[in-house]
Parts: C-alpha cells; structure tokens; sequence
C-alpha cells in the first residue's frame, strides 16, 4: 500500500471521527438504531430458530433412539387409530435383543375431559408408561405405573381393562379452560356420551408433547388410556420407542429392526423429527419465514438509517465538496462512519442479545411453558454482526455517493 494511500486512508478516518464528534447526540441515536437493527435480526432469527428446533428438542428429550411407526405420520390426526396392534409384545421383543436396552409402547388419542363442573374439553392426550425429565412441571409432579417396571412384558390377560392409575397431567390451557388444578378430579372419556365413565385425579400441570405435536396434549397412563379407548383387547399403539445399548450405532439397529419388522415403519430420533416436520410443514415455513423478516428487516432498518444519517449531514457534506472534494471521498467518510458505527452498535446489540433472549424465554415460559423458545446458535450472531459491519459499511458508501449529487453549494446556510 503506498503511503499517499494511506494518507488518504487517514484522511477519510479523521474527517469522519470529526463529524461524529461535531453531533454526539445524533452518534448516540444512530448507534442506537444500528443496536436495535441488530437486535431484531438476533431475536428474531433466534425465535425462527427455536420454533423449527423445538419439536427435534422434544424427542430428544424423551430420551429414545429408535420409533417404530405405521405410516402415515399425522400429529393433527391425534392417532385415533393407533395402528400398531399388539404393541406391548413388540416392545417385549424389541427390549429381548442385545443391542436394546429398553422399549416401550406410546399411544394418542382424542379424548374429552370434563370438570366436575360440568365444562367439557375436546383435547388429544399420550398414553406413555411414565413421565420423565425434561417434562417443566408449572404444578404438581408425573407418574409411574408398574407396567413400567415390568417392563411392558405382561400378558394380556393379565392387564386390566379398566383404568387403576386414574392420574392426568394436564395442559396448562386445558387445566385453565376447566378450571381445575393439582389434586382436583376430571373425568375423561372417547365422546360426551362417555366423558363422565372414567375419574382421574390432576397430578400434574405441563405442556411438553405439545411442543413437537403443536396441539394441547393431556398426558395419562398408557393401560389407563386403553382401557379408556376400548383398545386393551388389541393393545394398540401409535408408536413403539426403543433405546439402544450401550455401544450400539442407532442407525445399524434401526436398519435391523426395519428388515425384523417389515410392515413398520423404523426411523431414528433424527428421522422421525424430519417425518413430523414433513406432516407440519406450516412449522418450518414459520421459522423460515421468522429468520427471512430477521434479515430483511434489518436490512431495510439499515437502509433507511444510513440514508438519514447522510441527509443530516448535507450541509457538512455540501461545505466538503464546495472546497474541491469529489463524491467518492463523499462516500469515503459516509462509509468510515457506517463501519465505525456498525461496529459499536453490532457490539452492544450481541452482548445484549443473550440477556433479551433470556428474558423473553422466561416470559415464554410463563405464558405458553416454552422455557427455550429462543435459541442463540453462533450462526445467528454471526448474521447480527454481518449486518451491522459489512451491510452498515456498504450501505453507507451507497447513501454517501449518491448525497453527493444535493452536496451543492446552495445548500450551505447563509
């Protein structure tokens, strides 16, 4: 670089350092506004973020490698039909091999639960063998039946045909529909003429398989939720979830228990997340679309504040030109002025991005039991960044070449 470059490097850096020294006042608002442009690509991409990886969190969570399924994977059909018949002997067999350490059976179902007042809600529950962590209770606490630590291996006969657990925990909307809380009694049922058959007690208040099935899940015993559904002579179920073993690839034990079980579908945790999503695809149309806004709007925030910041300064800018300066050294300090500017606001915006996002999870939780709607990843603070620097610098550049054409000597004020 020779040095009358970088004199005139200097040049531009100092002319721009001093119009911003010259109106502190509009500095401050203008980092201010590259903040708050940075902020809403970070928040917003991050919530588009969280709303495609919630679901994925969700199966994660329950802790199983491998789901066994009968096509087609539909959520919104609340697995009324529960196609997998025999399901408890499945996860017998499947728990018999040596590279499964456990299985067991889950079932949906579309119920209506009733409190003792006489309201009535039409909802989908799960039918699982036990609750587990990672479940945010907001009230109360899950279950464990002793079918569970039988291991899913009793006979038929043997299981009764009528509820005897009789506890439910409840969606935090269905629980408030109803008016009901820990320790109250709802009665569950397949239709209104059957709701007021079966009492259940509320154990618990918490919203997690509604997170990957987006609907109001009522979770309650599995042998409890046949015997409700009339479905314990055929033990039907809509999924069967295995863990592997210690040591065992997921993906070979899958492709072993899709040959043993031809007339099942056999996918992994990672498939089965990409099946679901396949069925919602409204889910990551959202947070596409969410990260989509994030970016264009922080664009577009960019844009129009730059813009303003050059035409603030076209009498400064006139004055420049009238003494012999041309349009690209114009451009030169508008564009000093956007990096300097960009790097400052791009810094604040990502160090306060994670206390925002903390903020707004805790809210979320408490409003809708999301306790991590919001995620971070790197790539959304890289994005933060990339806007504030390179589109502030380069946008600045743009609004600074074409303030050259008004930066006319009648523009000065007398």
């Amino acid at each position: 670089m020779s040095r009358r470059t970088v004199v005139r490097i200097r040049a531009l850096f100092g002319l721009a350092f001093a119009q911003l020294r010259r109106s502190p006042g509009r500095t401050a608002l203008t980092v201010l506004a590259v903040t708050l442009a940075v902020l809403s690509v970070t928040l917003l991409a991050s919530l588009g973020v969280g709303v495609v990886e919630t679901g994925q969190d969700g199966l994660e969570n329950a802790g199983r490698d491998i789901w066994v399924s009968s096509d087609p994977i539909d959520p919104s059909a609340s697995g009324t039909e529960n196609p997998i018949v025999g399901a408890h002997g499945v996860a017998a067999e499947m728990a018999a091999r040596d590279d499964v350490s456990s299985a067991a059976p889950i079932a949906l179902q579309e119920v209506y639960v009733a409190s003792e007042s006489g309201e009535i809600e039409r909802t989908a529950a799960v039918g699982v063998h036990e609750t587990h962590d990672g479940f945010g209770f907001e009230a109360g606490r899950g279950f464990e039946t002793e079918m569970n630590h039988s291991g899913g291996t009793a006979s038929l006969a043997d299981r009764p045909t009528e509820p005897t657990t009789e506890e439910v925990v409840l969606e935090p909307d269905t629980a408030a529909e109803l008016g009901v809380s820990v320790g109250d009694t709802v009665t569950v049922g397949t239709s209104r003429e059957t709701v007021d058959d079966h009492e259940f007690t509320v154990v618990g208040i918490a919203s997690y398989y509604s997170q990957f099935l987006g609907t109001d899940v009522e979770t309650i015993p599995l042998t409890d939720l046949q015997a409700v559904a009339g479905t314990t002579g055929s033990d039907r179920a809509t999924f069967v979830t295995a863990s592997v073993a210690d040591g065992a690839d997921p993906a070979v034990v899958a492709d072993d228990l899709d040959e043993e079980y031809p007339s099942y579908d056999v996918r992994t945790s990672d498939e089965q997340v990409g099946a679901m999503v396949e069925e919602r695809p409204l889910v990551l149309a959202s947070g596409a679309t969410l990260v989509g806004l994030a970016v264009v709007g922080g664009i577009v925030l960019t844009i129009n504040l730059f813009a303003l910041v050059a035409y603030q300064q076209r009498d400064e800018l006139a004055a420049l030109r009238a003494i012999g300066l041309s349009r690209w050294v114009l451009a030169g300090i508008i564009g000093v002025q956007g990096l300097l500017i960009g790097i400052v606001g791009g810094l604040v915006g990502l160090a306060a991005t994670p206390a925002l996002a903390t903020g707004l999870n805790r809210l979320a939780g408490s409003v809708a039991g999301f306790d991590s709607l919001l995620r971070t990843p790197t790539e959304v603070y890289v994005a933060g960044l990339a806007l504030a620097i390179f589109v502030g610098t380069v946008v600045a550049v743009v609004t600074g070449w074409r303030a050259g054409r008004y930066a006319r000597l009648q523009h000065l004020e007398g």
